[in-house]
């Protein structure tokens, strides 16, 4: 396989490195991000070559409905997603987001959001119930939530019990009290 313009052949890992790895012989970075040190790399080739490219993401659902972002995409809109987490949603380093959403565009730039930031996500079924979601919210001292309208309601209901949860986003069309809207936000 060739990796990306400069035809460098991906090797698979032989036994040495898995043996190298075991014995925390393997360079590892002091600090490392994904976002930054990977997804924004790829961004940084992808203008240098000012060329069409594979997408980053390439999304279809059972409509037939896609979304196809570059890594330039992809990169600026996580950067968005993670102005809105340490912006509007209050969240630092450390703290805790519960994402229950189905498998949707959102969900990826969530997770590299995340990434940016800091903020560890801890993500969630959609087929969590309200008892299964006040548990999570408790024990993980989640200080936001994101989901869609079809569980805000379910949230609605346990949010009382749930002590550290201060911020509820909704990825929605429409607006829902005391919910910040994720579409109005980015």
């Amino acid at each position: 396989r060739l990796f990306h313009q400069y035809h460098k052949t991906l090797a698979p890992l032989n036994f040495s490195d898995y043996e190298a790895i075991s014995r925390n012989e393997q360079e590892v970075p002091e600090y490392f991000n994904f976002a930054s040190d990977v997804l924004d790399k790829w961004s940084r080739i992808e203008k240098e070559r000012k060329g069409p490219s594979n997408p980053a993401l390439w999304w279809i659902n059972g409509k037939g409905d896609e979304v196809k972002w570059s890594f330039e995409e992809l990169g600026f809109l996580s950067q968005k997603v993670a102005n809105m987490l340490s912006g509007p949603c209050s969240l630092q380093r450390g703290d805790r987001v519960l994402v229950i959403l189905p498998r949707i565009p959102e969900w990826w730039l969530l997770n590299v959001a995340c990434m940016r930031t800091g903020v560890t996500i801890i993500p969630g079924s959609t087929q969590l119930t309200a008892q299964d979601i006040c548990y999570r919210l408790l024990a993980s001292k989640a200080k936001c939530i994101v989901t869609t309208d079809a569980l805000a309601p379910v949230v609605d209901s346990v949010a009382s019990k749930c002590q550290f949860l201060k911020t509820k986003l909704i990825i929605s069309e429409s607006s829902r009290a005391e919910w910040l809207n994720f579409n109005d936000l980015l």
